[in-house]
């Protein structure tokens, strides 16, 4: 936490990998800024918070950089700064929604959209009985995740069993695994679309023709997988080919704008739960449905689509925090 008395952007997050493109765009901008680790660190409950813009980036993925209490320490910080009356983005209540897909999916179906059938599934006891609800082949995946945690096709009840009963069950840190439906999409890739201040910045076409279900965008994420990574949650026709690299995974799609009844109906939804910078993924399926499936509020940009793109969404960020703290602090030129 910075000891500065000057107005800034506060970055509140506990993985410093993610951070340099951001830096970059607030240095460009001249938005004065400093990161704020939820990894360790105290706050007095009685004390003003510092002045500031304070912009929320836990990752539903903390604990898998050993910062398992991440959640729990930002949902303490985030409830003081909001006492004091902070500007505060991507608050307490956001961060309910990105470390449980359950409450993800509650949400939107809540709000109209179709969303992948899931069922949730606390501890281990009910996971073979409910999942003979669902018609074979259906997929595992944990409900606190990112990274592709827990994502498991199974193609028969047997298969299902013995994961469940042997020793390569993957434990979610949270007790909870949700058993959904095998998305059957009409072209090997999914859509994530980034908004920013609420507003809709530009769509992602993301390539899953190679099976993989690490679809983070960042750099920092662009490392081998490791083997016998889980397939993806969306079908690969069996024509296709593993031959998809870490920098050809993402491409802007330009027939996705802000006028697609999708995008619009997102945007709507993202302002009714407070959500102001989001990355959401969506499938597209064989039989013309439209799913959303996974709100991304520490979104990451590819450095492949923001280097061609006309419309930067880390710049965007910028601009979108540089005007909220000029909006509160006259010192602070915009």
């Amino acid at each position: 936490m910075s000891d500065s008395t000057a107005p800034l952007v506060h970055i509140l997050h506990e993985n410093a990998e993610w951070i340099p493109p951001l830096a970059a765009a607030l240095d460009a901008a001249g938005v004065p800024f400093a990161e704020w680790p939820l990894t360790t660190g105290s706050i007095d409950i009685s004390a003003e918070p510092p002045q500031g813009v304070f912009w929320s980036r836990l990752s539903a993925s903390s604990h898998t950089r050993d910062h398992e209490h991440a959640k729990d320490y930002s949902r303490a910080v985030l409830r003081w700064l909001e006492s004091w009356g902070r500007r505060v983005v991507n608050g307490s209540r956001v961060v309910e929604l990105e470390v449980s897909k359950a409450a993800q999916y509650a949400a939107l179906r809540a709000a109209g959209f179709d969303v992948p059938h899931t069922i949730v599934v606390f501890g281990t006891d009910d996971l073979k009985r409910r999942a003979r609800e669902l018609p074979t082949p259906f997929i595992t995946k944990h409900n606190q995740g990112g990274k592709g945690l827990g994502v498991r096709r199974f193609d028969d009840l047997a298969e299902f069993d013995r994961y469940v009963d042997g020793p390569e069950f993957e434990h979610p840190v949270d007790g909870i695994t949700l058993l959904q439906e095998y998305i059957t999409t009409a072209s090997p890739f999914i859509t994530r679309a980034e908004f920013v201040g609420g507003r809709f910045v530009y769509a992602v076409r993301v390539d899953t023709s190679a099976g993989s279900f690490e679809l983070c965008p960042a750099e920092a994420c662009a490392v081998p997988e490791p083997s016998g990574f889980a397939p993806a949650a969306c079908d690969v026709p069996a024509t296709a080919t593993a031959t998809a690299t870490a920098s050809s995974l993402f491409s802007e799609r330009h027939d996705i704008d802000a006028t697609h009844p999708l995008i619009a109906q997102l945007e709507a939804f993202l302002g009714e739960q407070g959500v102001e910078i989001a990355g959401v993924e969506f499938f597209e399926t064989a039989d013309g449905r439209l799913l959303p499936y996974d709100i991304n509020t520490n979104t990451n940009y590819s450095p492949d689509v923001e280097a061609v793109s006309a419309r930067s969404a880390a710049a965007a960020v910028a601009r979108f925090l540089g005007a909220e703290l000029a909006q509160r602090y006259e010192a602070v030129s915009a």
